[in-house]
């Protein structure tokens, strides 16, 4: 199996760091909003990975973090007027349901940002004492400067970093860019401010930047085999990351970097403010099926940009439902018979294989498992090879989900 490193850009075999067993995490909602069809492709594809490293032995344990108390949730909640927390549990609630409705595996570790403020009162103590961070105006920052190999993942010219001193003290910028200065890791709060913390620094809440290292550290203390999210996060926020818990820890975050590429409407990116955001329910409404809505956003390659539209809706479900029917009828074939593999089974599970083994095109994989099953004459197939047959398609579609 061979999968596209971000770190180093280029197709490696990939070699987990424990033998058989798979360590990885992978970005989760901000939930101070609900998550959309553009959000749900990045999880659809780490839910597809996941499924493959399964099917193809491995065990897998994930993490998953959920944003649950930064700038843009004390936000909305204030124009809500209901508190953080509630305002988080009724989207988290629905993120799960939404999940389940997709076909998607729970992971095995959800841990809250705030349900991890000492870990990162921990980390930012360690980062204070080794010169890397500092405070400033009751702040605590982080020095790029004092980092060797800062933006490493993205690739960053640090020869054009300023040496004069810029601070960047919100949680989150608009648009993909880089904020080349100090950015923040602690918000020192009033005392007693509904959305901050007593802590060993004093009153406050950890930035955005610092609680993606704190869940992680709440999961794992090893290095991940797999650190997974939207290309958007190339531009600081992986960065970051990686670079606090490679300041406190003697050892890489992670040993391969997955990044999705964003889901498109008639071409562009998705908007509020363009009314180009659609949800699940919205497809729902449309009458589309949760199978279908799941196919959907997995048939394309994950590092390639997506395109929704009506049209391209319509044309992925009346593929998935012609599919389904050819499926059906070797099903029907193939009776009660036990199922032996074949040579039909066998080239069938190397066309799947020979593609998901290729950067994880599940695209290639459909169409080639589609095209072949298209050129069978299931009349004429024998009640074991059809029920070999059927067993391949059963078991690939343990990875994606859609036919069953």
């Amino acid at each position: 199996m061979r999968l596209f490193n971000t770190l180093g850009r280029r197709c490696e075999v990939f070699r987990p760091v424990n033998g058989e067993v798979v360590n990885m995490f992978t970005c989760g909602p901000s939930v101070y909003q609900k998550a959309h069809i553009g959000n749900f492709r990045t999880f659809l594809f780490e839910d597809i990975l996941v499924r493959y490293l399964e099917y193809a032995g491995y065990a897998v344990y994930r993490g998953m973090n959920i944003t649950d108390v930064e700038d843009k949730a004390i936000r909305e909640a204030e124009m809500r007027r209901v508190s953080v927390r509630k305002l988080a549990d009724r989207n988290i609630d629905e993120f799960l349901r939404e999940m389940r409705l997709l076909g998607m595996k729970i992971p095995d570790y959800l841990p809250r940002a705030s349900d991890c403020v000492e870990i990162a009162v921990e980390i930012i103590r360690l980062l204070l004492g080794r010169g890397v961070a500092y405070w400033h105006k009751g702040n605590v920052y982080y020095d790029p400067l004092k980092h060797p190999g800062f933006g490493k993942l993205y690739g960053l010219d640090m020869s054009k970093w300023p040496k004069k001193r810029v601070r960047f003290h919100r949680d989150t910028y608009p648009g993909i860019q880089w904020n080349r200065g100090d950015f923040i890791l602690w918000h020192g709060q009033r005392e007693k401010d509904p959305n901050s913390w007593n802590t060993e620094i004093g009153w406050g809440r950890p930035a955005w930047n610092i609680q993606d290292p704190s869940m992680i550290l709440h999961s794992f203390s090893e290095t991940l085999s797999l650190y997974c999210g939207g290309i958007d996060n190339l531009y600081r926020h992986h960065d970051y990351t990686l670079a606090i818990l490679e300041s406190v820890r003697p050892y890489p975050m992670a040993r391969y970097w997955l990044h999705c590429h964003h889901l498109y409407v008639n071409g562009r990116k998705m908007s509020k403010s363009k009314g180009t955001i659609y949800y699940t329910d919205t497809l729902l409404g449309q009458g589309y099926t949760a199978k279908e809505i799941r196919f959907s956003l997995i048939y394309g390659h994950y590092r390639s940009k997506l395109d929704y539209s009506d049209e391209v809706m319509s044309s992925a479900a009346g593929m998935l439902r012609d599919f389904r029917r050819t499926v059906s009828l070797i099903r029907e074939r193939a009776g009660r018979r036990p199922p032996p593999e074949g040579e039909s089974a066998r080239q069938l599970r190397r066309i799947f294989e020979e593609r998901m083994n290729d950067d994880l095109d599940t695209k290639g994989a459909f169409d080639g498992m589609r095209r072949y099953c298209a050129g069978l004459d299931i009349d004429a197939l024998k009640a074991g090879e059809a029920a070999g047959i059927s067993r391949v398609l059963e078991e690939t579609d343990g990875v994606l989900g859609v036919l069953y």
